[in-house]
């Protein structure tokens, strides 16, 4: 297990992550999730090693895992961690790359387990080229291969998918995230991708302005966000009072509603204008504007004609898993 405790820390005096609490099980993948600045990054480099903590502690299982002020180098032997720059051997070809980090095994061994990793992250026809001549898309499939090398216990990685061109992302996820399962390997990402997360982590870690604001299964966090913030990094979220959606209740609260659950009518609810219609494959997204001068966004199956006036409406079933307890 991870077990992050208080975990504090500031730049220059100004505070990046504050009294940050989490536990991860053994053999369990968790997305890291929030705005840019929030403190990600921050967080995979203290667990690391590489800064120090302000306060706090750090254990995987009964490892005490200490800064720069308590050791040289950082990291630990059954740890790896992959960060945005990928440190990769620029005048050696990627299968050298990878090789080189393999654990010292029989010839044929050795050649296995490199093929293996080749296939894993689709470098087989890029093999024999220099890293220098490769993209930044197949550098970063190349540290993916190398980090898996010689496999850890405990993978901290830094938006993973972030340079790997977008058509072949969903495979090399399936293949990624297929082998650590398989691997039993614990792994911790951060992300800003939801499509990196909900078919994937078995938990999501939302953090906001250095603050831990959630922990839970994926799907219990999809389904019952809390806040629009946290909604956001996971879908086109909009915040909607209750009442004018259905004849609810007398109450102003409002609630998350997800973009594919709002319906449109032509009778009653919440009453938008039209504004733009996105083509977005196999439907559009509409973006239309409140009598509040507020925005929502809302799917159709087909384009709407700007100006047109629509009613949206949510179920009652999403209204009642949105509403507190």
């Amino acid at each position: 297990m991870l077990k992050v405790q208080a975990l504090t820390f500031a730049y220059d005096k100004s505070p990046v992550l504050q009294e940050v609490d989490f536990e991860i099980p053994a053999g369990q993948q968790v997305a890291l999730m929030g705005e840019s600045g929030c403190g990600k990054s921050t967080l995979l480099r203290l667990i690391y090693g590489e800064l120090p903590f302000d306060q706090g502690t750090v254990h995987w299982k009964e490892h005490a895992l200490r800064g720069p002020d308590y050791q040289l180098l950082p990291g630990a032997p059954f740890m790896k961690y992959l960060a945005q720059d990928f440190d990769l051997m620029p005048f050696i070809t990627a299968e050298e790359n990878i090789r080189k980090f393999l654990p010292i095994h029989p010839v044929e061994a050795a050649n296995q387990k490199t093929e293996e990793l080749l296939e894993l992250m689709e470098l087989t026809e890029v093999r024999n080229r220099k890293v220098k001549t490769l993209s930044g898309g197949q550098q970063q499939r190349v540290a993916l291969a190398r980090v898996l090398a010689n496999p850890p216990e405990l993978l901290l990685l830094d938006e993973p998918f972030s340079h790997i061109d977008y058509f072949r992302r969903n495979q090399l996820r399936r293949n990624l995230f297929g082998y650590l399962k398989s691997e039993g390997i614990t792994c911790l990402y951060a992300t800003h991708d939801h499509q990196d997360v909900l078919p994937f982590a078995d938990q999501v870690i939302i953090l906001k302005e250095g603050e831990l604001l959630d922990q839970r299964e994926t799907a219990a966090v999809y389904q019952q966000p809390g806040r629009l913030y946290t909604a956001s990094l996971l879908g086109e979220a909009n915040l909607i009072p209750i009442d004018i959606l259905k004849s609810y209740a007398s109450t102003t609260r409002r609630i998350v509603v997800y973009a594919h659950e709002l319906k449109a009518s032509s009778k009653s609810g919440l009453k938008v204008v039209v504004e733009t219609s996105y083509f977005m494959g196999g439907y559009y997204s509409i973006k239309g504007k409140t009598e509040q001068d507020t925005y929502v966004y809302f799917q159709s199956e087909t384009p709407l004609e700007a100006g047109k006036e629509v009613f949206l409406n949510a179920s009652l079933e999403t209204i009642n898993k949105r509403l507190p307890i």
